[in-house]
């Protein structure tokens, strides 16, 4: 295998691993608050779908280079809405944090399916955006044997992602703000007590989380597919929920999970272009992700301390 083969494989792998860092940094946000989020995967549909329809009207309205910044906030607008809903259920009505999360998810592929059909005269999918993300080179990063074409070579988003995780990792672990979240992640009773809003934090958690998984949603639609159908997301949400415990509710080890993942799909790309169909069926290729993903679950079952109050709702007064 040469420098290009290993340079496009880091290169893909990147590119796929953008929306799943994403993804899991909310989810990190929201679980370290204590609030269970397998709605990953409908907050990263509708953030796709908003994503794709909001930068098609801006491209039609004359935005040009604009529009896919445009679809990245309705993406992060539409998640945050979708979060609102999980937020109300478990936080102010208690309702089962698993349960609300599963409801997400069917919600979002439900309604958005219907919108996609009700705003394109019944298509199953939106129409092509023209004006998506571009990859970007950074000067002399970029020229670096192998790693610079890989790395440095990238869609916006993605440095994005990894500006973000700097910057959550910071915000948990050396500001107040953090140690509120986290307490009331752990005990939440005893923040309470030292005058921390548990609801309060639980709260931004969540619509943080879903504005996070709506950008890894829209990142998908924006540099991946250009459009949106029900196939879009394909299970990426719960591969996050999936780099969110392999990474140990950690922000650093989730991005790290987020190019594990990526780096199977990178695999998966250079099977295909090496001919490996002609003696292997493509399906098997296809599931490869997936596989790793249930691999890596099962080792990390153990492994892994969750926060203490993760899906325990909280009654104010309580002690």
């Amino acid at each position: 295998m040469d420098a290009a083969t290993i340079g496009h494989m880091l290169n893909t792998a990147f590119v796929f691993s953008t929306a799943l860092i994403l993804a899991a940094l909310g989810g990190i946000l929201s679980e370290r608050s204590g609030v269970v989020n397998i709605g990953l995967e409908g907050l990263m549909t509708a953030g796709a779908f908003a994503a794709a329809v909001a930068a098609y009207k801006a491209q039609e309205a004359g935005f040009g280079a604009a529009s896919p910044w445009m679809g990245v906030i309705a993406g992060a607008i539409f998640g945050m809405l979708f979060s609102l809903i999980h937020a109300v259920a478990t936080i102010t009505f208690r309702a089962d944090q698993v349960v609300s999360g599963i409801v997400i998810n069917f919600i979002a592929a439900g309604s958005t399916l219907y919108l996609v059909k009700l705003l394109f005269e019944g298509a199953g999918e939106t129409s092509l955006v023209n004006e998506v993300f571009h990859k970007v080179k950074i000067p002399l990063l970029s020229d670096i044997p192998i790693i610079g074409d890989g790395i440095f070579n990238a869609y916006p988003t993605t440095y994005l992602a990894l500006i973000l995780v700097g910057v959550i990792f910071y915000m948990l672990y050396k500001t107040a703000f953090g140690l509120r979240l986290r307490s009331v992640g752990e005990h939440p009773s005893a923040a309470d007590t030292v005058g921390i809003k548990v609801l309060r934090m639980r709260y931004t958690a969540v619509l943080m989380s879903g504005i996070l998984a709506g950008i890894g949603g829209a990142t998908i639609a924006m540099t991946t597919t250009g459009s949106f159908s029900h196939n879009t997301i394909s299970g990426q949400g719960f591969i996050a929920l999936a780099a969110v415990i392999f990474g140990k509710w950690n922000p650093l080890g989730a991005m790290g999970a987020a190019l594990f993942f990526g780096f199977a799909q990178s695999i998966n790309n250079v099977l295909q272009l090496f001919n490996i169909t002609a003696h292997v069926p493509a399906e098997f290729i296809y599931m490869l992700p997936y596989v790793l993903t249930i691999l890596v679950l099962v080792g990390a079952v153990g492994r892994s301390k969750a926060p203490g109050a993760l899906g325990e709702a909280y009654y104010p007064g309580k002690r």
